[in-house]
């Protein structure tokens, strides 16, 4: 038996001693470290993640791909615990931060707090920075946990007290890439902006249709266009024509790198940061009116009803003959300005919205309604003015357009009666495509969704212990227009999981959707530019894609959209305190947005801020109720939970951290 065992290797020979032989304990994962001084390994080799501790992490800085040996297992409530032993790949090259000048050397305080510690800079290596000014830093060397790195000024942004240049660096600081290669821009100044005649004659004309374009008033990169006609059937053909940015951008071209590295334009509290060049995004592929445009449409024919009957996808070249802002659209829809003839196409269109949006709903769809805000910037940037902004009909039937679109392209691939349109792949199966996909919440989430909200004496009913999407929708709808819909309405946010690109397709929870894509917005989202290759691929009876590629691809596209996400809600963040500065020692009403036993976070009802009230700064000894989400006194009864109404004073508001602190009055 030992000699089997040893054969097996479960065991080893010492001696005249047999000994059980360790088993490894090593992983590869990516470090993602956190500003209070810990981190976590999220290993690539298996389903589990590491807690790490600032001296466990050696010469690993965030975002390193490192080796680790891993602890024994720790009890069931704690994570594993790791040490570094080796950083595999040097992810974090450049930092963005504050120049500190002295005497003889400096140093950048890293933007990004995660950076847990400052870089070092020689005097030759200062490239003009000066004192106090937002600069990028290369990582040229990191030998010893307890020196800081060692680097280079690479660019010097501007001036630290600048609105915009914080903006920028904090932008800079989440990976966001400002600029364009040289290489870049030359290849899209090349691009000719004038159609030739041969390509117009490939394509479907559709120049004489009543298109016109809904965006916002500020917008310049126009994706998307829409036209609606009554048939002689008495249905409506419904046409969504979408910019053909891959007529343009051509697979293995610096742009298409570049673009897809990018994965989406980031849309900053002050400005956008395309996916493709201005050339592209704002001029040769953009929709603008009264222009000749290329287009990749989807023709559908709807019933009064809503339902879909028919549609064709094809290569059009389409004339905009508007260019319509959310607020004059919606103008037409309330009745105003009768006599412009966009003002009843507009109507008709909204009200074929409306049918659908309201099918959509009874399916089993969710809204959560808009909690977005504007924060209104001056010229030179500082904030004036926090606003919520207001979801109009205009919107909606735009939404509504374009997930009809997003969702009958991905019927075209995916559904069983469809799949005979494309058997280019000599199969039954459907062919690889990339899917915009939403799964079901996690189920320990959801049931604490549900105890959350029966302290609200409002009920999530629980099927095989998660919630289905119909159910959540009606809790959603339930609690509109009461004082805990923006505390609920978060809370159920926060326990969804996140959208996101595959190749599988799980449907769309969310939407309440078997089959949903992303087709509509190729100028800023690379997944779009790759399903309108994959369709015109498959409609010349192409080979099928590989499927490795797209799923390389869609997960790229998915982090770079959190990571995008993450940058626009810290850009806003950073106004709100820059706002808020402006009101210290002033008191406002409030509503208790969530309570932690650490505090309690406040939504400032005049300003659309949330601060921080901290326990330590309360007038008696608190202790958190974890089962009604709730910190109450153990001397005046005094309680606080979600959905309280109160009244705060602003105590600080430090831009550098983007945190608000907030005193109770009493």
């Amino acid at each position: 038996m030992l000699a089997e065992m040893t054969a097996q290797q479960l065991v080893e020979r010492d001696g005249r001693k047999y000994k059980t032989k360790a088993t490894t304990r090593q992983h590869t994962g990516v470090l993602q470290c956190h500003d209070k001084g810990f981190g976590f390994v999220q290993a690539t080799d298996q389903d589990e993640e590491f807690f790490i501790r600032e001296a466990n992490m050696g010469e690993a800085l965030h975002g390193d791909l490192v080796r680790v040996a891993v602890a024994a297992r720790a009890p069931e409530d704690k994570k594993r615990e790791c040490e570094v032993l080796e950083v595999v790949e040097r992810r974090c090259t450049e930092v963005v931060g504050t120049f500190h000048h002295r005497s003889d050397f400096a140093f950048v305080e890293p933007d990004d707090q995660r950076i847990l510690q400052d870089v070092y800079v020689a005097p030759d290596a200062f490239s003009g920075a000066k004192d106090g000014e937002k600069v990028m830093v290369s990582i040229d060397r990191f030998d010893d946990r307890k020196a800081s790195p060692e680097g280079r000024i690479l660019r010097v942004i501007g001036p630290s007290d600048d609105p915009n240049v914080r903006v920028l660096s904090l932008a800079m600081s989440m990976d966001v890439k400002a600029d364009f290669p040289d290489e870049v821009e030359a290849e899209a100044e090349s691009i000719p902006v004038k159609i030739p005649e041969d390509e117009i004659e490939r394509r479907r004309d559709l120049r004489d249709k009543p298109v016109f374009t809904i965006d916002p008033v500020d917008a310049k990169d126009f994706d998307d266009a829409v036209h609606v006609e009554e048939l002689d059937n008495g249905n409506y053909e419904v046409g969504v024509h979408i910019a053909d940015v891959s007529h343009y951008v051509e697979p293995d071209t610096a742009i298409d790198a570049e673009a897809l590295e990018r994965g989406t334009s980031v849309y900053l509290v002050d400005r956008t940061i395309p996916m493709l060049p201005e050339k592209l995004s704002n001029k040769v592929c953009s929709l603008r009116p009264h222009e000749d445009k290329l287009a990749f449409s989807i023709l559908m024919e709807l019933t009064t009803e809503g339902d879909v009957v028919d549609y064709e996808i094809c290569e059009t070249v389409i004339h905009s003959k508007e260019r319509l802002t959310y607020d004059r659209a919606q103008d037409y829809i309330e009745g105003g300005y009768p006599d412009d003839k966009m003002a009843a196409d507009v109507v008709q269109a909204n009200r074929l919205a409306k049918t659908i949006t309201r099918r959509r709903m009874q399916e089993g769809a969710i809204d959560f309604g808009s909690d977005e805000v504007n924060v209104i910037l001056d010229d030179d940037g500082t904030p004036t003015n926090i606003v919520r902004k207001e979801r109009l009909q205009a919107n909606r039937l735009i939404e509504e357009f374009m997930l009809l679109a997003n969702r009958t392209v991905a019927k075209h691939i995916a559904a069983p009666e469809h799949v005979d349109r494309h058997r280019s792949n000599g199969t039954d199966e459907p062919l690889p495509f990339v899917y915009r996909v939403h799964d079901s919440p996690d189920s320990e989430e959801i049931q604490q969704l549900a105890e959350y909200v029966r302290v609200f004496d409002h009920e999530l009913p629980l099927t095989d212990g998660n919630a289905r999407s119909s159910d959540l929708g009606a809790l959603i709808d339930e609690v509109q227009g009461q004082p805990e819909e923006q505390v609920i309405v978060r809370a159920a946010l926060r326990a969804m999981s996140k959208a996101e690109y595959a190749v599988g397709n799980i449907g769309h929870y969310g939407l309440g959707f078997d089959y949903y894509s992303h087709f509509t917005s190729p100028i800023r989202r690379y997944p779009d530019l790759m399903v309108h290759r994959l369709l015109k691929r498959y409609a010349k009876g192409g080979s099928p894609a590989d499927i490795e590629d797209l799923a390389a691809r869609c997960e790229h596209c998915s982090e770079q959209e959190r990571n995008a996400e993450e940058a626009e809600r810290e850009s806003v963040k950073l106004k709100q305190v820059e706002y808020v500065k402006n009101h210290v020692g002033e008191e406002f009403d409030g509503v208790v947005s969530g309570v932690t036993k650490f505090g309690v976070f406040v939504e400032i009802t005049d300003l659309l801020v949330e601060g921080l009230v901290h326990v330590r700064e309360m007038n008696d000894y608190y202790v958190y109720d974890e089962s009604t989400y709730t910190l109450r006194g153990e001397n005046n009864g005094t309680s606080y939970r979600p959905g309280d109404s109160v009244r705060v004073e602003v105590a600080s508001a430090s831009v550098e951290d983007r945190e608000i602190d907030l005193l109770f009055v009493e």
